[in-house]
């Protein structure tokens, strides 16, 4: 009997999937709703059941194939320990499971399967370095409590500098504007939309910090240096764990190199594969399990 590998990418906005033959061959990928597992464990097994059954169709596979797959589960919320053991109780109809989080897939994928380590800064933030089967993390315990240079944390710390420039503590600038009139110049709305803002509102504010740096205005220059002393302070600590070739992922993460400190540049190495190939290459070998 044939048996297929599935490598799953998951976060909160979408799940990722990559069928491949026992020698290789892609048979097809799909993608579907969310899978971070802390948003539902069923929403989260829906979505992967759903972007398997769609990667299958494309190489003839139903889910009458489901049980000669093993899959690699690379899924956002798996460090919680509890919501990681729900998730594994669930009935599903594949061969095997194999679930660790999605940062670990990206590093595992990033490395081709070799110690190395990864920096995440995209909405959120997170240092994950694999070293001899080790995992080693920092950061990564989500926002406001921490996810430092993550593009959550910048919309928080510009919203404070744009109160600051209302007040007339700190100079208005060109983006502080532009904040304003996002909230048509309103500071109660900005209270009241603060009350119920979560990370991505936050985060949607970080294309404007970067277009405003590269025109020279002051408060981007000065928000994306806050945002690369953030992310080296997490470069530093991995290195100082052992990491010497370190991938830089995310939105923010792969923007924010030209900011770093030259000695700290030197550590930077490009990704060699995805997190699906990530999660693909520890499909059917349970020591890869977290927990």
């Amino acid at each position: 009997m044939s048996h297929y590998f599935v490598g799953i990418d998951g976060g909160g906005t979408s799940c990722r999937a990559r069928i491949r033959t026992e020698n290789g061959q892609l048979v097809g990928e799909a993608k579907s709703g969310s899978a971070n597992i802390l948003l539902g464990i069923e929403v989260a097994m829906s979505s992967i059941v759903d972007a398997i059954t769609q990667a299958a169709k494309q190489g003839n596979l139903s889910d009458a194939d489901f049980s000669t797959m093993h899959v690699g589960l690379a899924l956002a919320g798996a460090e919680q320990k509890s919501a990681w053991q729900q998730f594994m109780a669930l009935p599903h109809p594949f061969a095997s499971l194999v679930l660790n989080t999605d940062a670990y897939g990206a590093c595992v994928g990033a490395h081709n399967g070799d110690d190395g380590a990864i920096m995440i800064a995209g909405t959120g933030s997170c240092g994950i370095y694999l070293a001899s089967g080790t995992q080693h993390v920092v950061g990564g315990r989500e926002f406001p409590i921490s996810d430092q240079g993550g593009g959550a944390v910048m919309g928080l710390n510009l919203i404070q500098q744009v109160l600051l420039a209302q007040d007339e503590i700190i100079e208005k600038t060109p983006l502080s504007e532009h904040v304003m009139s996002h909230f048509n110049n309103d500071i109660d709305r900005i209270v009241e939309w603060s009350k119920t803002a979560l990370p991505r509102d936050y985060g949607q504010f970080s294309p404007a910090i970067f277009q405003h740096a590269a025109q020279g205005d002051a408060l981007a220059i000065k928000m994306l240096k806050q945002t690369a002393a953030d992310i080296e302070m997490f470069l530093v600590a991995l290195n100082r764990k052992g990491a010497s070739r370190i991938c830089l992922m995310g939105s923010i993460a792969e923007r924010i190199k030209a900011w770093l400190s030259p000695p700290v540049q030197t550590w930077i190495v490009e990704p060699q594969f995805d997190a699906i190939e990530g999660a693909l290459m520890f499909a059917g070998k349970p020591e890869h399990n977290l927990y």
